[in-house]
């Protein structure tokens, strides 16, 4: 992985400015069922104030978009990587990869002291996704989310073994 490019992603939270630009980011049509759209996942975040939504940028370059929150209750609490998606503009070009290593390392700095456990859910014939986050650690937990999808974890435990892992 090129750690200059990784370096250069970087979040901004979804505000007034940038709410229409995070709102147009669009995927191949074969990949609208794996996730909500971009407007849903902003009105729930509106809804629901845990949620973070941020855009991805490279740059100035909106590339993509992404959701997480830490629930309190029941304790212990999680931490969950809901959403995540690169623009179909910017797909194969390494940012899913350099977006959830640089989420896991900004929900570290944020939430570490909280919990070990990120969590996210993914459909089982979204192979690519699958892919991604098995290739950095996620791993599946036998449960599901309500809505059927596959549950995955991944633990900050041990970060200097995960961190070699990662670079490959």
């Amino acid at each position: 992985m090129d750690l200059n490019n990784y370096k250069q992603l970087h979040f901004e939270p979804v505000n007034d400015k940038n709410r229409e630009d995070v709102k147009s980011l669009s995927l191949f049509s074969e990949q609208v069922d794996f996730i909500e759209s971009v407007n849903e996942c902003l009105q729930e975040a509106d809804e629901i104030k845990i949620w973070r939504p941020v855009g991805i940028y490279d740059k100035s370059i909106l590339v993509g978009f992404a959701m997480y929150g830490y629930f309190p209750d029941p304790a212990p609490g999680q931490l969950w990587l809901d959403r995540l998606l690169v623009d179909k503009k910017y797909q194969g070009q390494g940012y899913g990869r350099q977006a959830v290593l640089a989420l896991l390392d900004r929900l570290y700095r944020e939430y570490g002291k909280d919990t070990e456990t990120v969590y996210l859910s993914v459909y089982m014939n979204n192979a690519h996704a699958i892919q991604l986050y098995e290739s950095i650690g996620f791993q599946f937990n036998g449960k599901y989310d309500s809505k059927g999808e596959h549950i995955m974890e991944y633990h900050f435990i041990d970060e200097d073994s995960k961190a070699s892992q990662r670079s490959r």
